[in-house]
């Protein structure tokens, strides 16, 4: 998330706070094409982190393919696990930068395994297609279907392209927050399907960009837009989800508009980032798909960097 008012924002980070019962707003996923050299270090704010083992359930809302739905869990079950088929960079190395988080909290419970839940369909878009925060939290309560699942776990909501929701597009792509279900309160994310509301916005560097430096988009290494920018948005907001999940965990600035493990580092997914350049990236030959890990199945991703608090620098395994 940016903090710096220049030309190249495309847009500014957010994270908006709304009130409800037991509910709150945290982290907020924007495309921003700034790319801070000295990323803030994040400050440990003496809460909860997520603990281990982690289960996360997608909840998808809307019309979504199989094809589409396949590219985003393949890409939650390679959090933790590797591929031996597939050559490093791997996703699980990625995200083994937020391992390093619970060390800088004094012993805090590792995270240990993400592993893939239970998957939810509402195709018949029971709440409508125009949402409001309320009913995203209340479809992320379907991800929980089991009571002893609380603070180990995740709910995804992934609404499809032709769903509105609060604010996508205009001030975020996604978020992450919080809200109460009868077993606790439990962590849960939102990502939506950009590629027709706002790919240039939101699906970048998949899609010229609205505003700031133009440059050709690059090839989506899954080949579909709104789906590989879905995970590129859902991969910050999950790091953001276990290492900041109720607000009191580690993030710099405001606990309403927080720079945290993923928005403290926006637009690098490689080696030499700068404003609208993502970066030095693997490109798959035949394809010419860029990617910058590899996943389960033989996937390719490509992944946003993460601040690592042990080198308070942005890095991803290409970095």
């Amino acid at each position: 998330m940016a903090t710096s008012m220049t030309s190249c924002i495309l847009f500014f980070s957010l994270a908006l706070s709304f009130s409800f019962l037991f509910e709150s707003s945290l982290g907020a996923r924007t495309l921003t094409a700034l790319v801070e050299e000295q990323p803030p270090a994040l400050t440990y704010h003496k809460g909860a982190l997520l603990a281990g083992p982690i289960s996360v359930s997608l909840v998808w809302y809307g019309r979504f393919t199989a094809a589409q739905r396949s590219v985003v869990s393949d890409f939650v079950a390679s959090l933790s696990s590797v591929d031996r088929r597939s050559a490093p960079p791997s996703v699980s190395a990625w995200w083994r930068t937020t391992e390093k988080y619970y060390s800088q909290a004094g012993g805090a419970e590792a995270p240990g395994t993400l592993t893939l839940g239970e998957q939810i369909l509402d195709e018949s878009y029971s709440l409508g297609k125009s949402l409001k925060d309320r009913h995203v939290a209340k479809l992320a309560r379907k991800g929980l279907l089991l009571p002893r699942r609380g603070r180990g776990s995740i709910s995804v909501v992934l609404t499809s392209a032709d769903v509105a929701v609060e604010g996508f597009c205009s001030s975020r792509c996604g978020t992450h927050s919080s809200t109460r279900s009868e077993s606790g309160r439990f962590a849960y994310v939102w990502v939506g399907d950009s590629a027709e509301q706002c790919p240039g916005h939101c699906a970048w560097p998949f899609h010229r960009p609205i505003y700031g430096p133009q440059s050709a988009p690059l090839v989506a290494p899954n080949g579909d837009v709104g789906a590989d920018g879905m995970v590129v948005n859902l991969a910050g907001l999950l790091a953001g989800a276990v290492t900041n999940p109720f607000g009191s965990g580690f993030f710099q600035g405001t606990k309403e508009a927080p720079l945290e493990a993923a928005s403290a580092c926006p637009g690098i997914y490689g080696k030499g980032a700068y404003p609208g350049y993502a970066g030095e990236l693997l490109v798959d030959p035949a394809s010419g798909a860029s990617y910058n890990v590899n996943g389960a199945r033989g996937r390719r991703y490509l992944v946003p960097a993460l601040f690592d608090p042990a080198t308070s620098s942005c890095s991803t395994t290409m970095v």
